[in-house]
């Protein structure tokens, strides 16, 4: 018990110190110098997007917790999240959503039974996600009713303006996700987390790099996750076909 508590003060302090630091940011970006448009990716790539998503990951011991809890949390953040947004307190709504899509990603991990499962909708999601974006729902949100888009995505404000890049909730609950797949499973947590992080920035990067108004960010963030821990998925995956083959051959 006292080693856990040792381990988990500098997690809440740094939480804490993260927390304030960005609640300084979104609540005076606008008063900072404006910078060029690929100054202002790099600021969200290489600042804002590890800041507001290291918050997930200090809080990844949290994913510990029962389901029943992990799932009465996420509803309290969503309600939370719709409350704040009627009183158009928007950037706290927003943060409300993160809490959502993090304890979701939590919760919902735990009706993986193998990693395998993980595997396949690191493979699967991409699809979807870029069908979605280019011809399917997303695209219609994005074009037709952008304030939907707004409501169902998470704002990073670029400094020095009222602008902002936006993920959406989807993105955010599957970068929880494999997150917590790689803590739970014994992956690579930190390697994993940098490289998801890096997806979401590359991401915006091409988006600007191309003039595109959004691209799907699933598919570099699955393949962040598949890159981050190729070699343990593969052992992993061969030592269940194994065991499946020796289950089978003493029947």
């Amino acid at each position: 018990m006292g080693r856990a508590s040792a381990l988990l003060t500098p997690r809440v302090l740094a939480f804490g110190a993260l927390a304030v630091a960005l609640g300084l940011y979104y609540g005076f970006h606008e008063s900072l110098p404006n910078t060029s448009t690929w100054g202002d990716v790099g600021f969200l790539a290489l600042v804002l997007m590890p800041a507001v998503l290291g918050l997930v990951y200090l809080a990844l011991p949290l994913s510990a917790a029962r389901e029943r809890e992990l799932l009465l949390v996420a509803l309290a953040f969503a309600i939370l999240a719709v409350v704040l947004h009627q009183a158009e307190l928007n950037t706290l709504a927003d943060f409300a959503k993160l809490g959502a899509m993090a304890f979701a990603a939590f919760w919902f991990l735990n009706f993986f039974e193998a990693l395998s499962w993980v595997v396949l909708v690191a493979c699967i999601v991409p699809w979807v996600d870029a069908y979605s974006v280019w011809r399917g729902p997303t695209n219609h949100i994005v074009h037709k009713h952008h304030h939907v888009f707004s409501t169902l995505s998470f704002a990073f404000p670029v400094p020095g303006e009222a602008s902002a890049a936006n993920l959406g909730l989807p993105d955010l609950l599957f970068f929880g996700l494999f997150l917590t797949a790689a803590a739970r499973f014994g992956l690579r947590v930190l390697v994993t987390w940098l490289l998801l992080v890096a997806s979401f920035g590359a991401t915006i990067a091409i988006a600007v790099a191309w003039d595109k108004p959004g691209l799907p960010a699933l598919p570099l963030l699955s393949l962040a996750f598949l890159l981050a821990n190729g070699d343990l998925l593969w052992r992993a995956l061969r030592r269940d076909r194994a065991a499946a083959s020796a289950g089978s051959s003493r029947r």
